[in-house]
């Protein structure tokens, strides 16, 4: 005991460190239980963006039934690959963007890591709306008037002060938070199941091309942790048992994903629309005096997801070959989603529709050639490339066809996506074909 907290004081400086990015975490350093996994995979799913998303099943024209078919399958295939990715971390040491330098090399690296930054800018402004709103419906029922501006301003400092304290700050704040969230919410949609307008007994005709966008969307939830995944399981000892690590960080994003998504299909019959202010209304009616208890629930989750999501961003920030310390990009992550948030907050739900969509592609195939490298090959260490490599080829190639042709947004959709009626499988081809090929020029791993 004496020994477990200087090592964990000399962790926590050294992940401040641009060099603990790029680096494998020193086996001494590895001191992380393996409940944190599970944590750190449920935790950031548990904001009003789950809820938002299962309400959105409506407005695409899904009834109940089917949409809870296509929250249980655009979950679980969303989730795998991130639980796959999980074990990677171990062995490695490294964040799950310098992991993926083994099959992209140090050049390729720079462009999936820059994208990932953006990506995790982009995330900021989608948990915080929400957030913010509530915050500013809590503080209106104490008598205090708060602009929207200053209320984002106080959650992304709190969430930007908990990233720039990295790794094991961010796993404290998963584990505790996340399990006052999980009580919260569950008594939050036990009573707004038997309170709200449930449209449990209405059935109509839901078309294949509808189904499949909605099964895309729910698919781009979960996966959207991929590029995250090893990043908070790279603290635990390389000894740690790999098909325990994948199944805690499935059971952590199916646990919150899949009921929280269903309870806001549930709220969709009692809500105006899938919006976080009309979403926030609706629990307000329906929850009488929880309504308080409701808000500060949604307000605090954001700093699970952002705290989480800004540290990360970091890492990537430095991946993508900008010489920073760890710290500035954290703040420099924060300061940017505020920004986006502030200027994105009236146009949340198609901006948050498309972003979820537009932003997977290019996750897909790269996720798809990270596991083929480690799947297919055995885990001995081997020299970074250097230059592009035929990873990184495969990874631009398949990312610049499956935007091109198959994309589903209201900003463009591709010409396969159009013949299909707006079905989207682009996820779907990025990730099988990026992984077959990467994978057909492997050596096969050898048998000892």
């Amino acid at each position: 005991m004496t020994q477990h907290t200087p090592l964990r004081a000399h962790a926590v400086m050294e992940d401040m460190s641009a060099a603990a990015v790029r680096e494998p975490v020193p086996e001494h350093l590895k001191t992380m239980r393996m409940d944190r996994v599970f944590w750190s995979h449920f935790a950031p799913n548990l904001g009003l963006g789950g809820w938002v998303t299962g309400a959105l099943l409506a407005s695409m024209g899904l009834d109940f039934k089917t949409g809870v078919a296509a929250v249980i399958l655009g979950n679980l295939i969303g989730a795998l690959p991130v639980a796959l990715a999980a074990a990677i971390g171990p062995v490695t040491g490294l964040t799950q963007m310098e992991a993926s330098r083994r099959a992209l090399g140090q050049m390729g690296l720079r462009l999936p890591a820059f994208l990932n930054w953006i990506y995790c800018v982009g995330w900021d402004a989608v948990n915080n709306v929400p957030a913010a709103t509530a915050l500013i419906a809590l503080l209106l029922a104490g008598g205090i008037h708060a602009p929207f501006w200053a209320a984002l301003g106080v959650l992304a400092g709190v969430q930007m002060l908990a990233s720039i304290y990295g790794h094991h700050v961010v796993q404290t704040l998963q584990k505790y938070l996340g399990a006052f969230l999980l009580v919260a919410f569950a008594l939050i949609g036990i009573v707004f199941a038997l309170r709200g307008q449930a449209p449990l007994g209405s059935h109509h005709p839901v078309s294949v091309s509808t189904f499949l966008l909605a099964v895309g969307v729910l698919v781009s939830f979960n996966l959207s942790w991929a590029s995250y995944s090893s990043d908070y399981t790279r603290y635990l000892p390389a000894s740690a048992n790999p098909r325990k690590v994948v199944l805690l960080a499935l059971a952590g994003l199916l646990a919150s994903a899949i009921p929280f998504q269903i309870l806001g299909l549930i709220s969709a019959g009692s809500v105006a629309d899938a919006s976080p202010t009309a979403v926030i209304a609706s629990l307000l009616h329906t929850l009488g005096p929880l309504g308080t208890f409701a808000l500060a629930a949604i307000a605090l989750s954001s700093i699970t997801g952002n705290s989480f999501n800004d540290n990360t961003a970091s890492y990537s920030l430095i991946s993508a070959g900008v010489h920073v310390p760890r710290v500035a990009a954290a703040i420099l992550t924060a300061t940017l989603g505020y920004v986006l948030a502030v200027a994105g907050a009236g146009r949340y739900t198609t901006l948050y529709t498309d972003y979820l969509m537009v932003t997977m592609y290019w996750i897909a195939p790269w996720i798809g050639i990270v596991l083929a490298d480690w799947y297919c090959t055995d885990h001995a260490p081997r020299p970074t490339p250097v230059g592009w490599t035929r990873g990184a080829s495969i990874f631009a190639i398949t990312t610049a066809l499956t935007v091109g042709l198959f994309s589903t947004s209201s900003l463009y959709t591709g010409p396969i996506a159009c013949w299909l009626g707006g079905a989207d499988i682009g996820y779907y081809v990025g990730f099988f074909v990026a992984a077959g090929c990467y994978a057909a020029g492997m050596p096969r791993r050898t048998s000892s």
